[in-house]
């Protein structure tokens, strides 16, 4: 197989696994599914992705630096005001939850299908939530925020997800932002952010 043809079938299954994993369950959805899927042949794609678990693994890797640089790509194109860039992560979220395939997070929903099961899962799931919990604090200290700011926007953030997923709307994300421009004035950030 070529580096061309690899990086193809590479690029099919974890296609295939993205949609398969994120809409139906990691737990629900087999190999089998993932070969017809992609239309890659399971003895490649087993060469490929040696276990369910590796390409469980790739997928949610590929999702973590997707998702992330989609937000940051946003928030940049938001807005200047360091405030207003901390808002516009809840603007993105309202966008991410009206998409019709939204389930929720992929990181939450694999932790609770595998993550005791699972230590690489786990740490995958934990490592992505840092990664955004980072992205946040950066923002925050970007708007000369306090530092305890951070934490609170990130809960705002995973309730929202999570009660999204849950009730099948996007209205979360609106309500997370309220509260949010309201930390943001009690932290008296509160320049450029309407009341």
């Amino acid at each position: 197989m070529t580096e061309v043809d690899r990086e193809e079938a590479e690029r099919r299954v974890l296609g295939a696994a993205e949609e398969l994993f994120y809409g139906q369950g990691v737990r629900a959805v087999g190999m089998d599914a993932i070969r017809s899927a992609s239309a890659v042949p399971l003895k490649r794609l087993y060469q490929l992705f040696p276990s369910k678990e590796s390409l469980v693994e790739a997928y949610l890797r590929q999702r973590d630096a997707r998702w992330l640089d989609d937000l940051a790509r946003y928030v940049d194109a938001s807005s200047e005001s360091p405030a207003q860039r901390i808002l516009a992560v809840f603007d993105w979220l309202y966008r991410w939850f009206s998409e019709p395939d939204f389930r929720g997070c992929g990181f939450i929903n694999s932790f609770g299908e595998l993550g005791a099961s699972s230590p690489a899962v786990a740490d995958i799931a934990k490592a992505h939530k840092q990664a955004f919990r980072q992205y946040v604090a950066d923002l925050v200290a970007a708007a000369e925020a306090p530092t305890w700011l951070a934490d609170h926007l990130v809960l705002l953030a995973e309730g929202a997800m999570t009660t999204a997923a849950i009730f099948g709307s996007p209205e979360p994300a609106r309500q997370a932002k309220d509260a949010a421009r309201t930390l943001l004035q009690a932290s008296r950030v509160g320049t450029g952010i309407p009341a």
